[in-house]
C-alpha cells in the first residue's frame, strides 16, 4: 500500500489534467476555481486507497474518485449559498466571487459532470456505482434539509443531530470507500464492511469539524471560526452543553442562540466559554474518539492483510489529530 500523500498527489495530478475552463466561461470558471482551492481530498483518496486495498490498481478507480470529489465540491458550493458563507478554504466562496445565480448553475453542472464520469466503467460496474451514488446523493440532500430544519427548532436531540451528520457528511465517505471496493470487485461483505468503516470515520470527521469550527485556529482551519455559532447552528457542542449544563448555563445559551448581534465577537467568545465550562468541549473529544474506535472495530471483519488494515488505522488516527 502507498502513503496517503502518494494517493493524494496522484489524484490531484489527475484532477488538474481533467479540469479545464471552457465556454461558456462563466459556467466553467467557477468549477475550475472551487476544484482548485485544495482541501484534504479525503473522499477521493479513500476511493483510490480502497481499490488497492482489495487488489485493484488505483488508476482504475480514478474516475470514480473524481466523481466523488466533484460531487462533494458541488455540495459545498450550494451549502455556502444557503449558509451565506464568505470563505471556503480561506478563499472567497463561489457566490461571493461571482454571484448566487452563477453558484447555483455551476453547482448543477458539477452534479451532472459527476454522473458522467461513471460512464467510463463497464455496464455492471457502472450500474452498481450509479445506484450507490444516487442513493448517497439523495441522503446528502436529506441531511442538508435536516440541518436547515434544525436552525428553526429548539428541541433538536443528540440522536437527531447524529442522524443529520450521518446523512450530510458520513454517507459520502462510506460511499467513496465502497466505490473502491466495487471497482476492485471485492466481496459484498467486504464492500459493506468498508462502507461502515467509512461512515463511522465520517461521523468522527464531522464531529471534529464541529469542534474546529469553534476552537480551531483561523490560520489553518480555512473557514470563519465561530461561523456555526454566528449562524445559531445546533451543533454537537451546543446540544451537549444544553444536556450537561446547569439551569443558568442553559438559559444563557438559549438566550444567546436567539439573537444575531451586529458584532458577534462577544457572543462567540461567551458561548465558547460555556462549551468549556459545561464539559461539552471535552465530551465532544470523547465522541470523536468513540466513532473513530467504531470504525477501527470494523477493520477486524475485513478479509485483507493486517498491513493493509494498519494503513487505514493510521489514516483514521491522523484525522483525529487534524487542525484543518
Amino acid at each position: 500500500m502507498r502513503s496517503i500523500e502518494n494517493y493524494r498527489s496522484e489524484f490531484v495530478s489527475y484532477l488538474e489534467e481533467k479540469t479545464h475552463t471552457k465556454e461558456p466561461e462563466n459556467l466553467y470558471a467557477p468549477i475550475t476555481y472551487i476544484l482548485g482551492l485544495g482541501g484534504k481530498r479525503l473522499r477521493p483518496v479513500l476511493t483510490l486507497l480502497t481499490s488497492e486495498l482489495f487488489g485493484s490498481n488505483c488508476k482504475e478507480a480514478m474516475n470514480a474518485a473524481l466523481a466523488i470529489e466533484i460531487f462533494h465540491n458541488f455540495s459545498l458550493v450550494h451549502d455556502d449559498i444557503m449558509d451565506d458563507a464568505p470563505l471556503r478554504r480561506g478563499k472567497q466562496t463561489v457566490h461571493e466571487k461571482w454571484d448566487i445565480n452563477t453558484g447555483i448553475l455551476s453547482g448543477d453542472a458539477m452534479l451532472i459532470m459527476a454522473y458522467q464520469l461513471f460512464e467510463n466503467y463497464p455496464d455492471e460496474i457502472f450500474r452498481k456505482l450509479a445506484q450507490l451514488f444516487s442513493k448517497t446523493a439523495l441522503e446528502v440532500c436529506e441531511g442538508q434539509q435536516y440541518d436547515i430544519d434544525f436552525e428553526l427548532r429548539d428541541d433538536v436531540t443528540i440522536p437527531e443531530y447524529l442522524r443529520m451528520i450521518e446523512y450530510k457528511t458520513a454517507v459520502l465517505v462510506g460511499a467513496a470507500m465502497k466505490m473502491g471496493g466495487i471497482i476492485a470487485k471485492a466481496s459484498i461483505n467486504d464492500q459493506d464492511h468498508i462502507y461502515e468503516f467509512g461512515k463511522n470515520l465520517g461521523i468522527a470527521f464531522q464531529l471534529q469539524d464541529d469542534y474546529l469550527d469553534a476552537f480551531g485556529d483561523p490560520e489553518t482551519f480555512g473557514k470563519q471560526v465561530g461561523g456555526d455559532i454566528i449562524e445559531n447552528k445546533k451543533t454537537i457542542l451546543y446540544l451537549l452543553a444544553l444536556k450537561l449544563g446547569n439551569s443558568k448555563q442553559k438559559r444563557g445559551l438559549l438566550d444567546l442562540y436567539s439573537i444575531q448581534p451586529q458584532y458577534p465577537g462577544d457572543k462567540v467568545n461567551t458561548i465558547k466559554d460555556t462549551f468549556i465550562s459545561t464539559g461539552s468541549e471535552k465530551q465532544v473529544k470523547l465522541e470523536i474518539q468513540n466513532y473513530t474506535q467504531k470504525a477501527f472495530e470494523v477493520l477486524d471483519l475485513l478479509k485483507v492483510s493486517e498491513t493493509k488494515k494498519t494503513v487505514l488505522r493510521k489514516f483514521g488516527e491522523g484525522l483525529m489529530k487534524r487542525e484543518v
